[in-house]
């Protein structure tokens, strides 16, 4: 969905968005019921916390047993990233959050927002104006219809994330 701003390439060779320290783990993907009921039917070895959230159900990845210590800044990767081929799972079995990443939807006050993660290093040699112009040229249409069929996804609104449209 960004490939007019990022390359695959260039996110293939980073992966910061595949680890999560202990600190942002708000920001573990989260998995539909259906994606993830059929991880689960493959022998997947993931724990997901499940939840629901307006009738909607949904699984979030559990990575705490992967911390060695209590520091907030210790990180551990996702459970589908391999060392070498990058992210195991198909396009239909990746998370949507994944997909639009390094992007969110938040709820800010009674409004809706797409906002930039502002710790991407990749994203950041994106000029913002380039960034406001992909949202606006229908990304963010996309992403807020998404939101709306699984509310789950949308976060509380963080101060520090640029907001590129408002709903």
């Amino acid at each position: 969905m960004l490939s007019k701003v990022l390359k695959k390439e260039t996110c293939a060779e980073c992966r910061f968005c595949c680890s999560f320290r202990r600190c942002s783990l708000w920001e573990t993907p989260l998995f539909p019921k259906e994606v993830m009921d059929s991880l689960e039917k493959k022998g997947s070895p993931v724990v997901f916390k499940k939840q629901t959230v307006s009738g909607k159900e949904y699984g979030q990845m559990d990575l705490t047993g992967k911390y060695r210590t209590q520091d907030s800044e210790e990180e551990a990767a996702c459970e589908f990233l391999d060392a070498h081929k990058g992210c195991t799972l198909n396009n239909e079995e990746k998370p949507f959050d994944c997909k639009i990443w390094p992007l969110r939807i938040m709820k800010e006050n009674e409004k809706y927002v797409i906002a930039l993660t502002p710790t991407c290093p990749a994203i950041n040699q994106v000029p913002l104006e380039q960034m406001k112009a992909l949202v606006e040229d229908g990304l963010g249409k996309t992403i807020y219809e998404y939101a709306k069929e699984h509310p789950y996804i949308v976060k509380e609104y963080r101060e520090g994330f640029p907001v590129l449209m408002t709903f």
